[in-house]
């Protein structure tokens, strides 16, 4: 595949790169952080559409910004599930009204998203959900009840977008909303961090007690739910793929230096996985380059969540393997108010075990892949 850039691209890519490296803080406050990226214009890039305070980019462009985010060392982004998520999918489904609320704050950094959709007993199995908005009597207002797990950042959100069952007679993708819920509503939404096998709390648990939401922020229609939400799935792989892929680059980079410095690497064992990682980390910039645009079929975000999420899985393998009997031990001595601590390998070891099941699993992409792709016969569901 010929993919390159243009002169254009390059002075696109020589401003993102100057402008990292004179604004990009080694670490600070992720909030002020994305009101920096917004007052700069940089968020929402890649939306299609400006108006917003935002900059207008071509898709290349867009890969050029992603890439050298990444390679900056630029902190971690907290506005990532508005801007590439909630943005495309109100451009696409959403009212005038809509966007003119909700798209301004998000690239200016000043709204944070989270999404509602993963349930206790549903897991990746969107149409299995129970958690219900009801119309309320002044016909203004939905009464959100329910449970939503494993929500990315929602201890950090002004906003979640939730998907909800609005007819209380249907069954499986029949009958749902997609819905946008105001976080800041006390004794009406409460938020429980998890701790994970890394000692940190990305993900949380949110409970909804007939927390309010309007009636004109149900985005689409009611009870077409479905569509936006499978649109909105559409768009959770793509550019940020490749800029991923930047930041696998460099954990790879650190693994074989690790193996150098420990001698593992004289192992030909190790060497034959090192060389294997390397080579497969080529094929998926390869593959995310040919399917950029959505130009892969159905089935290639399936695809490209199979292949990074196995992959990061052995790199975090080999990562502690080269590591010997020093990567049962932590950096620092425990101490009761700090149990333990992690080092870059054994935070990547611990963390990438749910690379498979975040996102939707490995299970259900297959699945994606059999009916969608295949065409196989549909699975059965509620079989025991």
């Amino acid at each position: 595949m010929d993919f390159g850039f243009s002169p254009l691209d390059e002075e696109f890519r020589a401003e993102a790169r100057d402008w990292l490296a004179a604004h990009a803080p080694g670490s600070c406050d992720r909030r002020s952080w994305e009101r920096v990226l917004g007052a700069a214009g940089w968020i929402g890039i890649g939306w299609g559409e400006g108006g917003y305070g935002n900059r207008a980019a071509s898709l290349t462009q867009q890969v050029a910004w992603a890439e050298e985010y990444a390679r900056s060392g630029a902190p971690g982004r907290s506005g990532h599930i508005g801007e590439n998520l909630l943005a495309p999918t109100l451009l696409a489904h959403g009212t005038d009204e809509q966007k003119a609320r909700f798209l301004p704050p998000v690239a200016a950094g000043g709204e944070l998203w989270c999404q509602g959709y993963s349930e206790p007993g549903a897991g990746s199995d969107l149409a299995g959900i129970r958690t219900r908005a009801e119309l309320a009597g002044d016909g203004r207002t939905y009464r959100v009840t329910g449970q939503k797990i494993w929500t990315s950042l929602a201890h950090e959100a002004d906003w979640c977008f939730v998907l909800v069952r609005t007819d209380p007679e249907s069954m499986r993708h029949r009958g749902l909303s997609f819905l946008l819920v105001p976080m800041d509503q006390p004794g009406r939404i409460e938020v429980r961090p998890i701790r994970q096998l890394t000692g940190t709390s990305e993900f949380n648990e949110v409970f909804f007690e007939g927390a309010h939401a309007r009636v004109e922020h149900v985005v689409g229609a009611a009870g077409d739910g479905w569509r936006v939400a499978m649109s909105l799935l559409g768009f959770e792989r793509g550019v940020s793929t490749l800029a991923q892929q930047i930041g696998f680059a460099a954990e790879l980079g650190r693994v074989v230096r690790t193996a150098v410095e420990t001698g593992a690497a004289d192992d030909p064992v190790v060497r034959e996985r090192l060389v294997r990682l390397w080579a497969e980390l080529r094929t998926m910039r390869w593959n995310a380059l040919r399917t950029l645009g959505g130009n892969g079929g159905p089935g290639a975000p399936s695809v490209a969540k199979l292949l990074w999420a196995g992959w990061h899985q052995r790199l975090g393998e080999v990562a502690v393997q080269v590591r010997g009997a020093a990567a049962g031990v932590g950096p620092v001595d425990w101490s009761p108010s700090s149990p333990y601590e992690l080092d870059d390998a054994q935070h990547l070891f611990l963390f990438s075990r749910a690379d498979t099941i975040y996102g939707g699993s490995d299970q259900i992409q297959r699945t994606i892949i059999a009916e969608r792709v295949l065409g196989l016969p549909r699975e059965r569901k509620g079989v025991v």
